[in-house]
């Protein structure tokens, strides 16, 4: 192992690669055509980006790389992963619902790495905001759902915009997926870890009594207790009316999906993997390509109309080998689709309403843009808060501001000490996160 990459696993906290990220990075490393087919949670996002990285010119001032992802939730975890690696080489991304000068201003000290989503990075190649003379290297990730939600018109564009293209990589989580022409491959190399059967998800059938199954869901969510899950949904009009079931019932959660503000998206993900939140009320847009924590189950409230986003909703669970399941909620009377077929039936013990969390979410307004790291927060928790190791959870380092887990019971004091301190030698503020 290169030294360099040894240093980024460290940082990562990762002992060493799986058998598909190994074997994706001699590919990468010796061939310019690249198909990564893999489960969601398996590391894709890594497999690509350390020989992407290793291959990269210091010397070079120039955009090198690019990475499209289908989402902007895909898009901002990959340049966080990126910026996590700390490899020396400066990143950007770019998508929609941000201003486009905001862009323009962030791309005139130029990256390595460009990561953004289709329409976007669309836009900047037609108003040529930058070169791409040295763009030698090209990520579709998730090509296929970039596809599916209608960007193939922008791919084919970025693909004709980059002349000097030397090496195309294609990741995705589906089986069985045709690769576009515009794409122009010709003699892929395919890296297929999507029949490796380890995964330990089981399907369960949970009968619901009445029609309108909102009960029954708060009956499922007693039985399964104080666990990390995600409850799917089809349309947001629903998750509205669960989320307002559940609030009602005093079950604190999060919602995720496409109508939300891009602001409101990001700290739903945020409170969610830091514990604020156990569940996760979502639309299939949080089926795959996002960064959540190894969560112990996944309940369709209503069912996806096709096997792939069955399963892709299923993968949520049961990552990297773990065990997990995917709860069917199914009204006594409604038939399930043939690609379900009739999982065994989970009987509900009678049990308390899960406990609230004991981790809440505070704002700091100071970000990478004022010079703080993760470092310098976690010692001001710590020192000017007074908090215990165990009582500061999870650091998230944006651009412009952090938002940091804590115990609950710490948060009014962390505020009230916090507040109007100096940091890097600026005076940041400290708020409870809405």
């Amino acid at each position: 192992m290169l030294k360099n990459q040894k240093n980024i696993l460290e940082k990562l906290g990762i002992e060493a690669l799986n058998a598909m990220q190994q074997e994706a990075q001699h590919a990468i490393h010796s061939k310019s055509e690249i198909v990564i087919l893999s489960p969601t949670g398996t590391g894709k996002t890594l497999a690509f980006l350390l020989p992407l990285i290793a291959g990269l010119d210091r010397s070079c001032n120039e955009i090198q790389a690019l990475i499209i992802a289908p989402s902007r939730e895909l898009a901002i975890q990959i340049e966080q992963v990126t910026r996590e690696m700390g490899a020396g080489f400066k990143t950007n991304a770019v998508y929609g619902g941000t201003s486009f000068s905001k862009d323009k201003l962030e791309l005139k000290h130029r990256p390595a790495i460009l990561i953004g989503t289709p329409g976007r990075v669309a836009d900047h190649l037609r108003r040529q905001t930058f070169s791409t003379g040295d763009i030698k290297t090209l990520v579709l990730d998730e090509f296929d759902k970039s596809l599916e939600i209608g960007f193939e018109a922008e791919m084919s564009e970025i693909l004709l915009a980059l002349p000097m293209l030397e090496k195309k990589i294609l990741t995705s989580a589906t089986q069985k997926i045709a690769i576009p022409s515009f794409a122009g491959l010709k003699k892929p190399a395919y890296i297929n870890f999507l029949g490796d059967s380890r995964s330990q998800l089981k399907i369960k059938r949970i009968l619901s009594p009445d029609k309108d199954k909102l009960e029954t869901l708060v009956d499922a969510l007693c039985h399964l207790g104080n666990q990390p899950g995600i409850i799917f949904c089809n349309f947001k009009e629903t998750i509205q009316r669960v989320s307002d079931f559940l609030t009602e019932k005093k079950i604190p959660h999060g919602c995720f999906y496409g109508g939300m503000e891009q602001i409101d998206r990001e700290r739903a993900l945020i409170q969610f993997r830091n514990g604020t939140h156990q569940l996760l009320i979502a639309t299939d847009l949080a089926a795959r390509g996002l960064d959540i924590p190894e969560i112990k189950f996944i309940i369709h409230y209503q069912l996806p109309g096709r096997k792939d986003e069955f399963t892709h909703r299923n993968g949520r669970t049961a990552r990297m080998f773990n065990d997990g399941t995917a709860y069917v909620l199914q009204w006594e009377k409604e038939e399930l689709p043939d690609f379900i077929g009739s999982p065994g039936i989970e009987r509900l013990q009678k049990a308390p309403l899960p406990a609230v969390s004991v981790w809440t979410t505070l704002y700091v307004s100071g970000g990478r843009k004022d010079k703080i790291s993760k470092g310098d927060l976690a010692g001001l928790f710590f020192k000017q808060g007074h908090l215990g190791k165990d009582e500061l959870g999870t650091i998230e380092l944006k651009q412009d501001c952090a938002f940091v887990g804590v115990h609950a019971s710490k948060a009014k004091q962390l505020i009230k000490l916090l507040d109007n301190s100096k940091l890097k030698n600026k005076k940041i503020r400290v708020s409870q996160a809405s």
